[in-house]
């Protein structure tokens, strides 16, 4: 590790290299995807019946569940979240 490095944080490291964000939407997107996975186990509901339940495709709740895929929209998450019987929160907050 070169002597420049010492003392800065990794969100730095990051910053420095334009991936930040990038690190940032996957992470968010697997708590995301967590917590649909474990919201399911706890209710029971398999990806048909969730994916019926949200009036969508099994496909579309496969890339909402795909930890990797950020692409994910606000009316699909509203959606799960519905049919989950749960609301979503979101803030900004000062970096």
């Amino acid at each position: 590790m070169a002597k420049q490095n010492i003392g800065r944080n990794f969100d730095d490291f990051l910053r420095e290299e334009s991936m930040l964000e990038v690190a940032t939407a996957v992470a968010i997107k697997r708590v995301i995807a967590w917590q649909i996975s474990e919201e399911m186990k706890a209710q029971s509901l398999t990806k048909t019946k969730l994916a019926s339940k949200m009036h969508t495709s099994r496909a579309a709740l496969n890339r909402l569940l795909d930890e990797e895929d950020t692409s994910l929209t606000l009316t699909t998450l509203a959606s799960a979240a519905a049919a989950l019987g749960k609301t979503i929160k979101l803030e900004l907050k000062a970096a």
